[in-house]
């Protein structure tokens, strides 16, 4: 499949307010799907945001459009490794049924910026002092690539077990 997508942001939370999308509308969103799918000539969209609830209705309503692979990014800031996971293994149960009903048009994306949002894998409490301490030439070949993918491999693991669809990391 060549894949012809964009990124859509639900709405992110952080220290307990949404920072992005304040006001989750699904009509507008409805909307915006189908200029996506129609007008911009995608056949995938990511979404991405902190509520479980907002990314599962903007995905449903995307499948139910048609034309669309969805691509579910789960986000948490600031949380440990362990509320990462289990945040992870939610939104996958509740992504489940969805893939059920839409077969291979539902993919489970188990890392977004998990270096920087995530705390335990770069040192810092916060996504500055995280960002601080990274080094170049990057992280694949830097000090911390070993703890990420550590944590990538866990999540995967993690969400296998709750959703059955290919999840991404």
């Amino acid at each position: 499949m060549d894949i012809k997508g964009v990124c859509y942001d639900v709405g992110r939370a952080y220290s307990g307010y949404f920072l992005t999308r304040r006001v989750f509308d699904p009509a507008t969103t409805r909307r915006e799907l189908q200029i996506i799918r129609d007008d911009l000539h995608c056949n995938a969209v990511r979404f991405q945001g902190t509520d479980v609830g907002r990314l599962i209705t903007a995905a449903t309503d995307a499948l139910k459009l048609g034309g669309l692979q969805v691509w579910l990014s789960p986000e948490q800031f600031e949380k440990s490794r362990e509320a990462t996971l289990a945040y992870l293994v939610q939104a996958a149960t509740a992504a489940e049924p969805l893939r059920e009903q839409f077969p291979g048009q539902l993919v489970f994306c188990v890392g977004t910026e998990s270096t920087l949002f995530t705390r335990g894998i770069v040192p810092g409490k916060t996504v500055n002092q995280r960002l601080a301490n990274i080094r170049r030439p990057g992280l694949r070949s830097g000090p911390y690539a070993q703890q990420l993918q550590a944590f990538l491999a866990e999540a995967a693991e993690r969400v296998r077990k709750v959703f059955h669809g290919p999840p991404s990391r």
